[in-house]
């Protein structure tokens, strides 16, 4: 699945983007502020990064000379900016980002420009795909198939609930990547997160106890504080 990084401060937006993507079927991760995008980026590289300029503390622009000159990435860059003057469009591309897209905005046009760069860049064939859902994950003694809505551990089937099944569904598909508990609900529930509902971290512990039952010697799932879930 295509992974997108939103950069946007504004958690309204911020949620709004999020679910535009995930609608159409990309994975969509939000960062909040500068500072977090390049937490999220030295933990994993996403095929494109759709970026506010008006960041608290590390700013957009800050961003794209990370991305090109630190990192040395050609990540692709959309840029989202209440900032429509022309040499600020200017400016920014000459910069290194790839499209800018002014504020307020369609949501169909963020999906187009979306497509259109990733098309552009080899990162995605523009649209979200299906392949993921179509073949088994399999980790240690764990075999999921998505298609069939099965998950089994050493051939003992495990009882999982919808939610349940989603979240090891995420977590098998990237198993070197850490979701944050936020970016698990936005997918799994399709809701905005409010960083006080505990749910994410129930279902985790469900699936736990369930696969412990049948494999009590192995780790499946590891929690990294701070952040969020990972397979072990």
């Amino acid at each position: 699945m295509t992974h997108i990084l939103v950069v946007e401060d504004d958690a309204d937006i911020s949620r709004l983007l999020c679910r535009i993507l995930s609608k159409a079927g990309y994975e969509a991760v939000p960062a909040y502020s500068g500072t977090e995008a390049k937490l999220r980026l030295k933990m994993a590289e996403p095929s494109l990064i759709l970026l506010d300029l008006m960041l608290p503390g590390v700013t957009g622009e800050e961003i794209i000379s990370y991305v090109r000159d630190e990192l040395e990435k050609s990540i692709p860059i959309i840029v989202l900016s209440a900032k429509n003057a022309l040499e600020n469009k200017l400016e920014t591309m000459q910069g290194g980002a790839d499209d800018y897209i002014t504020k307020p905005f369609e949501p169909e046009e963020v999906l187009v420009r979306v497509m259109a760069v990733l098309r552009r860049s080899g990162r995605g064939n523009g649209t979200a795909t299906g392949e993921d859902t179509e073949k088994k994950l399999v980790y240690k003694k764990l075999v999921l198939s998505a298609s069939a809505r099965e998950a089994a551990v050493n051939g003992h089937a495990l009882s999982l609930t919808p939610h349940e099944f989603e979240i090891l569904r995420i977590l098998m598909g990237r198993p070197d990547k850490v979701f944050s508990r936020e970016n698990l609900y936005e997918q799994v529930w399709k809701n905005g997160y409010y960083g006080e509902d505990n749910t994410v971290n129930v279902h985790v512990s469900n699936i736990r106890k369930k696969i412990a039952a049948v494999d009590p010697e192995e780790e499946y799932i590891k929690t990294v504080w701070g952040i969020g879930f990972k397979m072990a």
